[in-house]
């Protein structure tokens, strides 16, 4: 290995380990890889003996054992080892993240360590094909299910949402350490963070799994989730705020206009004047909302500004022409129910617009 792949120590985070842990480090030592960064996240004291060979295998290589309890988490476990690079080597060029239960072989380590260093504003991710017959169920409709729902919330389509091989650039893993999640869903949240900032390149590995039977993992399908949708939720929850808001917003200047104008503008256009300006107040309220905390933009104001107002016309005459047209396709079906349904389709269109056109960055899109 030359000088450079040595700039980019390798960080395991492990909770209960076997044997396969001692392997990958052995093969490490074998093909003289980077440094490495163990942090033992709470395993009890059975897993000291395994925890000990590790910390005798990388330790004289420039290595780093760390351990506590109890059980914080994968994310917390990360941070740590993060802290510990950036308080003690500063010169690196970032590092890689790898599990410890034999699902990355050195070989896929190695790619990931080459293209970060090859792109070093990027961060790598090392994705898995999830389609073999060796692939637990759980890991094939968990990473389908979630990387649709990424897409959506994010507007950034990856391939593999919760891969645990990754490249970070040393920056960016600094910046992480105060970014919140503790366990599973801080790698979503990695991903979130790239929105707008990072490019993300995407190099293809091989995953191993010793059998259905025997491969193990310690996410929760359950619990591990929802807080994985718990983080995407947050950024939705924003939106519809910012909706409802900008709705109370325009009722109350509505009203406020009414009164205001009242006698000094006829009858015949004084509604018509309160709800231009109402109109108007509330959608620059609801642009600078969803440009500021929604959806965090990079992007030029009067760019994003110019795309908004396009689709909030576009939006305001796709509703009324499409209920006119159902409400006389099916006079039955009471106009407000069709309205209803009418306006939240275009409610959820409307958020995918924004994120990936109105609001976009152009570092968002997956290489």
């Amino acid at each position: 290995m030359d000088d450079l792949t040595k700039k980019v120590p390798i960080v395991i985070p492990s909770y209960e380990p076997d044997e396969r842990l001692i392997t990958l480090l052995n093969d490490f030592v074998k093909e003289d890889m980077a440094p490495v960064i163990i942090v033992n996240d709470g395993s009890g004291p059975e897993y000291d003996e395994i925890f000990a060979k590790a910390a005798a295998i990388i330790e004289p290589h420039g290595g780093k054992y760390i351990s506590y309890r109890p059980n914080r988490g994968k994310g917390r476990a990360l941070k740590t080892a993060f802290e510990y690079i950036r308080d003690n080597m500063p010169d690196v060029i970032g590092c890689v993240t790898a599990d410890s239960d034999g699902q990355h072989t050195p070989a896929c380590i190695a790619s990931i360590i080459g293209a970060l260093i090859a792109n070093p504003d990027s961060l790598i991710l090392g994705v898995r094909k999830f389609d073999g017959e060796d692939v637990p169920w759980k890991s094939r409709v968990g990473n389908n299910i979630t990387i649709k729902v990424f897409s959506y919330v994010s507007g950034v389509k990856v391939s593999d949402t919760q891969t645990g091989l990754r490249g970070i650039p040393l920056d960016f893993m600094t910046d992480l350490i105060d970014c919140k999640g503790e366990r599973f869903e801080f790698e979503t949240q990695m991903l979130l963070e790239c929105a707008g900032r990072l490019k993300i390149h995407e190099v293809p590995i091989k995953t191993v799994y010793d059998s259905k039977e025997n491969h193990q993992t310690h996410f929760d399908p359950f619990k591990d989730s929802v807080r994985i949708y718990k983080i995407l939720g947050v950024k939705f929850v924003k939106y519809m705020f910012a909706s409802l808001s900008s709705f109370v917003v325009d009722i109350i200047l509505f009203s406020v206009f009414c009164r205001i104008f009242a006698g000094a503008i006829p009858e015949a256009y004084l509604v018509q004047f309160s709800t231009i300006c109402a109109r108007l107040i509330s959608a620059t309220y609801n642009y600078i909302i969803n440009y500021t905390l929604v959806f965090k933009s990079r992007a030029g104001k009067g760019t994003s500004l110019v795309k908004y107002a396009i689709l909030a016309f576009v939006q305001m005459q796709a509703s009324a022409w499409s209920v006119a047209g159902i409400c006389f396709l099916l006079p039955v079906v009471p106009k407000t129910l069709i309205k209803c349904i009418v306006d939240t389709l275009l409610f959820l269109l409307s958020y995918s617009i924004q994120q990936r056109f109105v609001f976009a960055s152009k570092k968002k899109k997956a290489e």
